[in-house]
């Protein structure tokens, strides 16, 4: 099964970094409000560049001058499974199996933006309408 992984990165401003294994790569997002469980709020996420599938498991400082220097954790990491769609039709259907983020999610591109997307959780037995972010990573 392919993999997720969400990384809290405390760049320029803080934001998560979520990322899904596809096409032998991690294709990522920057998600600044951080994901939710809650089906009502969409989070917009921003398209950033692939990373290798070795980065998931990355925790640690990126030094000052390089690319998205600042500290990275992982706030999330599990497994998750395709339902529909591609990420060239512009929207995909998912189903994840993390330690926090768990059952049906969609990402969707908003029409006439070429990095913007949202990602949004469906209405399933998964849902929490009071979810609250903890920032701390499970051990």
């Amino acid at each position: 099964m392919p993999i997720f992984v969400v990384q809290l990165h405390q760049a320029s401003h803080l934001h998560y970094d979520f990322r899904l294994e596809m096409e032998g790569v991690l294709k990522s997002w920057a998600v600044p409000k951080g994901p939710s469980m809650n089906p009502s709020e969409k989070r917009l996420a921003v398209m950033v560049e692939d990373h290798d599938i070795e980065y998931a498991t990355f925790e640690g400082v990126i030094p000052e001058g390089h690319y998205g220097a600042g500290s990275v954790s992982i706030w999330d990491k599990g497994t998750y499974s395709l339902i529909s769609g591609s990420l060239q039709e512009g929207k995909i259907e998912i189903f994840l199996d993390g330690h926090k983020l768990k059952g049906l999610f969609v990402i969707l591109k908003l029409r006439g933006k070429d990095k913007e997307w949202l990602l949004i959780k469906k209405k399933d037995e998964f849902a929490e309408t009071s979810f609250i972010k903890n920032t701390r990573r499970k051990k």
